[in-house]
Parts: structure tokens; sequence; C-alpha cells
């Protein structure tokens, strides 16, 4: 079964599914921003940018998209077979990927792909272009900035804007990323916050620091989102 989930074929139908479900969220939530005219200069000016929000409000994040329209924009996906659905639904939406994963340590192959893709990013930001990534995928743990987001950020020079997204009514599932699917003609919130940046001199230390801030912050403006939309968060939110 997993093998079969897994395959070309499924993996393209499911991305069609998710594809077909983030556009009729966009379109059916009524959705309200906070804080997005922090966005506008780069929106409307010519430098790159890093965009965050959650891996578990993925099928919402098309609630950003009439702001990430306005730029040459890509998402970090996972290679693996199981993001590849993620890759399909948003190609169909607009934003093609770039393609990456946390390497495990001794894996050299992966190691390799994590340093190009990192490369490839470095280079699309420097350009102009936006990159929109899930900063805790795709393994977790839940709600915790990865070091690739900053690195990027710190090569680049680009600034970093923050998403929380959140709709009612929605289903969270139990899954690691406590992944939030939106009923349609609800209400949701998406709120901004930026634009951070990390030093180019930063050490280990530094970005050390600056991961533990930030994932605060992203769980903070993700809190808010929820409480716009009069939504409790689980207990088990940080």
């Amino acid at each position: 079964m997993k093998s079969l989930l897994r395959s070309d074929g499924v993996q393209n139908l499911l991305g069609w599914i998710l594809g077909v479900y983030i556009r009729l969220i966009l379109n059916t939530v009524r959705w309200r921003h906070e804080n997005v005219d922090c966005v506008e200069p780069v929106l409307a000016g010519d430098s790159g940018a890093i965009a965050l929000f959650w891996h578990g409000r993925v099928p919402l994040c098309l609630a950003t998209a009439p702001q990430w329209w306005r730029k040459r924009t890509r998402a970090f996906v996972s290679p693996s077979s199981d993001g590849q659905f993620i890759a399909t639904a948003l190609e169909m939406a607009g934003f093609p990927a770039i393609r990456i994963s946390s390497a495990k340590k001794g894996d050299a192959a992966k190691a390799r792909q994590a340093v190009a893709a990192i490369r490839e990013a470095v280079t699309w930001v420097s350009g102009g272009g936006a990159l929109v990534i899930t900063p805790d995928g795709p393994r977790g743990p839940n709600e915790v900035i990865a070091p690739g987001a900053l690195q990027i950020a710190k090569r680049s020079g680009q600034p970093v804007f923050l998403m929380g997204i959140a709709a009612h009514p929605a289903t969270q599932f139990d899954t690691w990323d406590r992944v939030m699917f939106a009923a349609p003609f609800g209400r949701g919130a998406v709120v901004w916050e930026g634009p951070l940046h990390v030093p180019s001199d930063a050490d280990d230390a530094a970005v050390s620091a600056l991961i533990a801030d930030w994932s605060a912050r992203l769980s903070a403006v993700t809190r808010r989102a929820e409480a716009l939309v009069g939504r409790t968060p689980p207990a088990t939110a940080h």
C-alpha cells in the first residue's frame, strides 16, 4: 500500500486534488490580513524575499498567493515521493518548486542535494525572486525552524517575512505537524511580520539564537491568526 501511495500516478492525482482544494479555500474563505503592509516595499520593488510559514498550514497557503503572485516566486519542497504531490499542487498554483531535503548525518548523497538546492535558492532570491519555505518540514520537529532557511537569508542578504496562517472552521489532524484543513466559506487570517535579516557575519551561535527567536515569533503570529478567526490553539502547540 505504501509503495502504491508513493507511485507517480497516485502522487500526481493527490497533487491535483490538493491543487484544486487550495484554490477552493483561497476563493471561498473570507481572508483577513494583518500587518501586510510590511511586505509591500518588497512586493513593489526589485529585491528578493524569503517567506516562512509552518508546514501544517500548507493546505491554507494560497491565502498568501495574491501577495506573492506579484513577484517571481518559488517554493522549497522535499524531493521525497511524499513531497511530490505538494510540489504538483503548488506548481498548479503558479509556484514551481526547488526540491530540498534535510540530510541525515552520514548521508553524503542527500547532503550534496541539500547543498545544491540551497545554492539554487540563494541564486534565486539574490536575483530578485521570492522563495516560500515551510522551515519545519519535511520531518519536523513541529514549529522549529531548520537552519537552511537562515543560511539562505545569510548568504543572499535578502529579507525574511513570517506568515501566521489560520482558518475557522477547520480540522486539524494528529500528524507530526498538526496539519490544518479549512472548510469552505469560513473565516481565515494571515498575520505578517518582517522584514527580518540574518547578518552576513553571523556565526553558528548567532544563527542558533535567531532560530530560537524566529521560531517563537512564527508560532506567535500563527497563534495570533488563530485568535483572529476565533480558534482555540491546541494544547500541544508551542
